[in-house]
């Protein structure tokens, strides 16, 4: 399957860049380029692209407006690149907010060590995203199913002003565990006890995290631990953007955070989150991890594992969207420990790479569309 590429860029240079990295891949052709948004619309319309690469920020329409005219009209898997500063964090959650799967850095550098692991990781990127199909969109009431209305504060919001699109994918198998999990089954509590919730994501776990939080009551009894592959640049803006759309709490996660129920803590980026303690004074190890042998930072495994040590068979973790099999290692020793394990189904990930290796491995119990996951968690958990 050659995957069809639309490079759109303001930078002649990046253009040409980001074009031959691509065209390294025999997998994958590069079949236009377009130098500003509004002619990235024209040409999606034209030339039906399997994945568009996109800058933000361009002359005549910038890159999120861009996106959503793409996803209105001709919907198409998009993968934006942002710049490393706040601003650039939060243009590109706009993006992702109006229908982008995913984002890497604009500096190459900042992507990976060396220029060949920075290659590698734009190509399997574009050949992932690129192998589903967006669905029509259609835009949903700002409060996402129910508005936030419990967190009331001067300082909070208590309804969100984005727009988000329905997002359908189609992908080119469906195991027999995806396929029971997308029929919208009544969830039954199993009857267990937990004292800590953990969700891991990448590829499309920002959209998948909000979708699950944002239905979560105010009065949920446990922590939550969130592990989201993503720049240290952008975590801080991604926390706050959750917790002014969230009736739980959210936060940056912070060395020495002490765990309380109905706070969730969201791992740095480029950092390693911990679970220390025991006996209900369990609180957080943040630190920085130099190792070439871990890939991911922050990194589920090293969360997961770090749980199962402190919790023991009393946690509900659950693995989104995303690629690789970041996640298999540390739900299986929560597994070990007596915990549960959940995932995201095929159907409805962005990326069904994660899910996949803790499914494949038997250490799910379930496989649970992305629009059912805060249902069966309510449920399960005893608040719902």
């Amino acid at each position: 399957m050659t995957i069809r590429v639309l490079v759109v860029d303001d930078s002649s240079f990046f253009r040409r860049r980001v074009s031959e990295i691509l065209s390294q891949d025999p997998n994958i052709e590069v079949i236009g380029t377009a130098n500003n948004g509004k002619e990235a619309v024209e040409k999606t319309a034209e030339l039906r692209p399997s994945v568009i690469t996109m800058d933000i920020e361009m002359p005549v329409l910038d890159g999120i407006s861009a996106v959503k005219q793409i996803m209105q009209q001709t919907p198409t898997p998009i993968l934006m690149f942002s710049s490393l500063t706040h601003d650039g964090a939060s243009a590109t959650l706009d993006a992702l907010d109006a229908g982008a799967l995913d984002f890497l850095p604009k500096k190459f550098e900042d992507i990976a060590r060396d220029k060949e692991e920075a290659t590698k990781v734009l190509q399997q990127k574009v050949k992932e995203i690129g192998r589903r199909r967006v669905g029509g969109f259609r835009p949903q009431r700002a409060t996402l199913n129910q508005a936030p209305t419990a967190r009331t504060t001067p300082e909070r919001s208590t309804s969100s002003t984005l727009r988000q699109p329905d997002r359908t994918f189609a992908a080119r198998s469906t195991p027999a565990d995806s396929r029971a999990a997308t029929k919208s089954e009544r969830p039954k509590a199993s009857g267990k006890q937990y004292k800590l919730m953990a969700i891991g994501t990448s590829t499309g776990g920002p959209v998948a995290l909000q979708k699950v939080l944002t239905q979560l009551p105010a009065n949920f009894p446990h922590p939550i631990l969130l592990i989201q592959h993503m720049p240290g640049a952008f975590t801080p803006a991604f926390a706050q953007r959750l917790d002014s759309l969230c009736r739980i709490k959210v936060k940056e996660a912070e060395n020495g955070d002490l765990l309380r129920p109905g706070v969730a803590y969201l791992a740095p980026g480029g950092k390693q989150m911990l679970v220390e303690g025991r006996s209900g004074n369990q609180k957080l190890k943040i630190y920085e991890d130099d190792s070439a042998r871990v890939t991911y930072k922050p990194s589920v495994d090293i969360t997961f594992a770090s749980a199962a040590k402190s919790y023991g068979d009393s946690v509900l973790a659950i693995v989104l969207t995303g690629m690789g099999a970041d996640g298999r290692d540390g739900a299986r020793m929560l597994k070990q420990a007596g915990s549960k394990i959940w995932a995201q189904d095929e159907a409805s990930c962005v990326v069904y790479g994660m899910p996949q290796a803790v499914a494949s491995a038997g250490l799910s119990e379930k496989s649970i569309a992305l629009d059912d996951v805060a249902k069966h968690i309510n449920t399960e958990i005893g608040c719902g």
